[in-house]
């Protein structure tokens, strides 16, 4: 069933209804306009009541997805909605970073090398770029439902978690004989760095050719560290990602000449883990008045009431406080958070080619937009009139089956539905059976 999201007059926002001929007869008299398509969203243009019922909202933090809800008193669902946060912007960083290295190398050498030297590189609680995307997008969602539904800061509840990172490297810590001391007597522990706990734990031999290192040994090396996964390719300082080498072995593994058969670590194994404490707490800290929840409860919860994992439904009983749910709308809102705008403006690694950046017949790069009765989002489009498609999770729709000239989709043919935003947003029907 579609739900109608309705503001007063002077946008304060009201109960949702049913898309019946009301809203219709609403719009067609001229006392009510359309503000938003999806979700679909009306504003009154009459002074009205500002009654409203009490709503809760449901938040299931996530470092990849988060999951929201909003549930009234009679544990009905009245909105459900998923997304899924950007986790691409070190990379983008990264290669950004390469190319103005490249570009200051080739232009400007005789610019000094900036470290350090940016208000926000150095101030007090500064946090990552990909964390203060996270957390953007945490307080975007929560803020985009109040705005659409009567809920207030008193009405928000999170679940939230609390990962052990010393543990979760560590199991043994979960037996008690170890426990007492384990978190005082980490891996490193008497050890003056990690190079020197490498060579005792391999005992101060290449793991290749045996030789030793040592004035008391017939063989003697000045031994080497190496990275099993290399740091160029993601891997971490960890002990796991390290072996001991002879310099003869270390040259040889680099040449290719030789492979070892042991499995690296790479770097961010328990990033989403690290993620996660941090945006739990800056969330709290950001909605005091919120009620705090946690995974466990939520996990058994959904098993009494005997419904799937996803983000959504996990909201949903969140919000809720029970398993209790009647999921009285099917309908749930995909949305994915994408860039602002297009920051790259020129094609090729030099830089020498401007790329066309403005509307093509009134189009544009994530612009939602309608082709052959189906919904899509604009992927690419081409200054001679094509444009690539794609669907909410960014998969490029083809159409190998089209008549010659329409397997590539023409920008006249295409209708734009709503213009780009930060998150796209479809519609996903689901059907799921209500647990009471």
């Amino acid at each position: 069933m579609y739900l109608v999201y309705v503001k007063t007059k002077n946008g304060k926002p009201l109960m949702p209804t049913k898309r019946c001929g009301r809203v219709r007869k609403l719009l067609k008299e001229g006392k009510a306009k359309v503000i938003c398509k999806c979700p679909f969203t009306i504003k009154l243009l009459y002074d009205s009541t500002e009654y409203t019922q009490k709503l809760s909202l449901g938040i299931d933090v996530g470092s990849s997805h988060i999951g929201s809800a909003v549930v009234n008193e009679k544990g009905d669902s009245v909105y459900m909605a998923e997304t899924t946060i950007k986790n691409d912007i070190k990379g983008k960083m990264d290669q950004r970073q390469m190319y103005r290295r490249n570009r200051r190398s080739r232009k400007t050498r005789y610019r000094k090398a900036r470290f350090l030297n940016r208000k926000n590189s150095t101030k007090k609680g500064r946090l990552p770029p990909t964390l203060v995307s996270k957390i953007h997008s945490h307080e975007k969602e929560i803020e985009f439902v109040k705005s659409i539904l009567p809920v207030t800061d008193n009405d928000l509840i999170f679940e939230t978690a609390k990962f052990d990172m010393h543990l979760l490297k560590n199991p043994k810590l979960h037996n008690e004989k170890y426990r007492h001391f384990g978190y005082q007597k980490g891996t490193l522990y008497g050890y003056a760095n990690v190079r020197e706990y490498v060579l005792e734990r391999d005992n101060h031999e290449c793991q290749i050719c045996c030789k030793k290192e040592g004035y008391k040994h017939k063989n003697n090396v000045p031994l080497e560290i190496h990275h099993i996964v290399y740091r160029c390719q993601g891997g971490c300082d960890d002990p796991s990602n390290l072996i001991t080498l002879c310099p003869t072995c270390h040259k040889k593994i680099h040449a290719g000449k030789i492979t070892i058969d042991i499995e690296g670590m790479p770097f961010g194994v328990l990033r989403h883990d690290t993620h996660m404490n941090i945006i739990s707490k800056r969330l709290i800290d950001r909605y005091p008045n919120a009620i705090e929840t946690f995974g466990y409860i939520t996990k058994q919860n959904r098993f009494e009431a005997k419904l799937p994992k996803r983000h959504y439904i996990d909201a949903c009983i969140i919000a809720n406080g029970g398993p209790d749910v009647n999921f009285k709308s099917d309908i749930v809102y995909i949305k994915r958070s994408v860039t602002k705008g297009d920051y790259k403006q020129t094609r090729g690694e030099r830089s020498e080619t401007r790329m066309n950046r403005g509307k093509i017949c009134g189009l544009k790069r994530y612009d939602k937009v309608q082709y052959k009765g189906n919904i899509y989002f604009i992927k690419g489009i081409d200054s001679k009139g094509y444009a690539t498609l794609m669907d909410i999770n960014n998969k490029t729709i083809t159409f190998p089956d089209a008549p010659k000239g329409d397997k590539t989709p023409k920008l006249s043919k295409i209708k734009r539905i709503t213009a780009r935003n930060t998150c796209l947003i479809d519609i996903e029907k689901v059907h799921i059976a209500n647990t009471r």
